[in-house]
């Protein structure tokens, strides 16, 4: 692989249960959570009793590391030394369309291996998977561990002697209860061993040259969101079925996992190459695990599904709204049922007695504790709780991901049940979404600005897309009225944002600024031909004059970018070629950045340091590419 990932995932299931490796070399240090605290998993295999370590830091003799390949669902490491060869292979079954498998909290290590000039030896693998996986941090609260032997199967299980659950929630914080399970053939010895001041699970299993041999990595996590004040349980959980039962299924499906994994990744890979080149399939195949596992898939006590996600590495929001919205691209292409599992908090929320205000929210809680908006809310008892709201941002992104269901759909179904709600919203922009005044936005990393074009884009298309979905529902004359005020709206734009060399501006009262103005992207999707032609391309050629080694900046005021927007900016580009080379210094940042977290979306565009962010489920965004094409398309 010639992509050098600044962060390699291994275990990618939610936001807790998530271990990557922050180095070129498996065995240069030590695996961690996203976050970068400590999960440490340690491995090591013995050919004739000498011990070769492949994982973790240590000591002991390492089999150098030869080979390391990414794609969207499995991470596949080889090493080799004189004796033997010998592959690791880590995968997630995230398939976006299956939600059982997506839900089901088990991940999977396959290690194969082949000897060299000689007939045979005596092979086993060890892995050890310390109590950090269970607990935030090491020895901050007591643990237990217990062997035992279920379905054919040897089990290592540990967990806080404590359970508070759901009983704290924040950013860079771990979980602190529920079950962590080590889990393997009956040919297996498990054990629990201590060392460097912390427990161990420990497997050791004797390995079968040139086959399969697997290991897999489980948590349960009891309950997993506080929703409303409901203690709600993972989607898997709906089979009812005992987390052992549920891990020897999934061990006997390791197999047909892997194919399936391999055949997903490689069908995905096609699709992002024919679409964007093959950096930008790299970037893709890199993100894919990252975006499913930013969120936890949930069933409420309606029977509803809630797909959570946390805004990693920024403030543990829950069901952020404007985290969603750039994320939705993903979700439009492989399963609208989740997209629409993560805007039914924010629906439920805003029709609560709590949420006062005519416009949409900006989150639900924080994560894990979905109780309402969080944002600004320690600035309520001095009444600026107003003031951190993004009323034009949310309102603009919830109509906008709505028409994209109803498109991708071919109905308004999901449309039908929010009616009331959204028109509120819609009428919100009409009102203030040609020039919004001093408010917060997505991107106000470098202050609120008042007179955002880019913002008003958001509210142009949020218009449309509501027109849209009343059109479909045989509403004519009232899609009419909206669609004309969008009309209205966008020629206003063209207008009072244009700069005196065809392009536009961050904000409309400051000339010779640039922005990107990324919003403008689903007129070009829907072919709702609000904008010319030639408005994307003048700010196309623009755009191009900004670009420093690692991006253009998300505007004038500062160099850092969003990787999300810079890839919808790109969408614009009139041919492959200009796209492709667009989102190269991307693809150079990922691959040089010394700032070795999982894909950030905001960086420096100078150094190729990361400013802040990680692991976030924005990166859904950078798929955009995939729908630029006839799949949400009027007509």
């Amino acid at each position: 692989m010639k992509f050098r990932p600044p962060s390699v995932p291994l275990i990618t299931v939610d936001p807790y249960f998530s271990v990557w490796s922050s180095a070129d070399r498996l065995y240069d240090r030590f695996t961690e959570h996203w976050t970068a605290s400590p999960n440490t998993i340690n491995g090591s295999v013995f050919v004739d009793g000498k011990e070769y370590r492949f994982m973790g830091e240590g000591e002991t003799e390492v089999i150098p590391q030869v080979q390391l390949d990414v794609s969207s669902l499995v991470t596949e490491y080889k090493f080799s030394n004189d004796v033997i060869d010998l592959k690791l292979t880590f995968y997630t079954p995230l398939f976006a369309e299956d939600l059982y498998l997506l839900s089901r909290p088990v991940s999977y290590l396959s290690v194969c291996y082949s000897l060299h000039g000689k007939n045979e030896a005596d092979v086993k693998i060890r892995i050890d998977v310390s109590e950090e996986i269970c607990i935030n941090k090491k020895n901050e609260k007591a643990v237990s561990a217990e062997i035992s032997t279920a379905e054919g199967l040897n089990f290592a299980k540990i967990g806080s002697k404590e359970q508070s659950i759901l009983s704290c929630s924040g950013d860079d914080l771990r979980i602190d209860w529920g079950y962590f399970y080590l889990t393997a053939s009956d040919k297996s010895q498990m054990s629990v061993v201590n060392y460097d001041d912390m427990t161990f699970l420990r497997c050791e299993l004797a390995l079968e040259e040139n086959l399969d041999n697997f290991i897999l990595f489980s948590y349960d996590d009891v309950y997993s969101i506080n929703y409303f004040g409901d203690f709600i349980e993972a989607y898997w959980k709906k089979k009812n079925k005992a987390i052992e039962t549920v891990i020897a299924e999934a061990y006997s499906e390791a197999s047909e996992m892997l194919n399936r994994c391999v055949l997903y990744s490689d069908k995905l890979r096609v699709e992002a190459e024919k679409a964007g080149g093959d950096k930008y399939a790299d970037i893709l195949a890199l993100a894919y695990r990252q975006v499913i596992a930013a969120h936890k898939l949930c069933v409420d006590n309606e029977g509803n599904n809630v797909f959570i996600s946390k805004e990693c590495f920024s403030n543990g929001c829950a069901a952020t709204v404007d985290v969603t919205y750039p994320s939705s691209p993903f979700f439009l292409l492989y399963n609208t049922e989740l997209l629409k599992a993560m805007l039914r908090p924010i629906f439920k929320f805003a029709s609560s007695d709590e949420w006062q205000f005519d416009f949409a929210p900006h989150d639900v809680g924080q994560y894990p504790l979905v109780l309402g908006q969080v944002y600004g809310k320690n600035h309520e008892a001095d009444g600026r709780y107003r003031d951190f709201q993004m009323p034009v941002e949310e309102c603009g992104n919830m109509l906008i991901m709505m028409a994209n269901i109803a498109f991708a759909e071919k109905n308004t179904e999901f449309f039908d049940a929010y009616e009331d709600t959204l028109k509120g919203w819609v009428k919100y922009l009409e009102e203030y979404g040609m020039d919004p005044e001093h408010q917060l936005c997505t991107d106000d990393f470098a202050g609120h600005l008042a007179h955002n074009c880019n913002l008003s884009l958001k509210a142009i298309m949020g218009i449309a897309g509501y027109s849209e979905m009343l059109k479909m529902k045989g509403k004519c004359d009232e899609a009419a009225y909206w669609f004309s005020v969008a009309e209205s709206m966008a020629d206003n734009w063209c207008k009072t944002a244009a700069n005196d060399d065809g392009s536009f501006r961050l904000t409309f009262d400051r000339p010779d600024t640039f922005s990107m103005k990324y919003n403008m992207v689903w007129d070009k999707i829907w072919n709702t031909g609000l904008f010319a032609p030639s408005v994307y391309y003048s700010e196309f050629r623009s755009n191009c004059k900004h670009i420093n080694a690692y991006g253009m900046p998300l505007d004038n005021r500062k160099d850092y970018t969003k990787s999300d927007w810079l890839v919808w900016t790109a969408c614009f580009a009139p041919s492959k070629e200009e796209f492709e080379e667009f989102v190269l210094p991307l693809w150079n940042c990922y691959n040089v950045t010394p700032s070795r977290v999982p894909l950030t979306d905001w960086y420096d565009t100078v150094t190729s340091l990361v400013v802040g962010f990680r692991h976030r489920s924005v990166q859904g965004g950078l798929f955009i590419k995939l729908l630029d094409g006839e799949y949400l398309r009027r007509g």
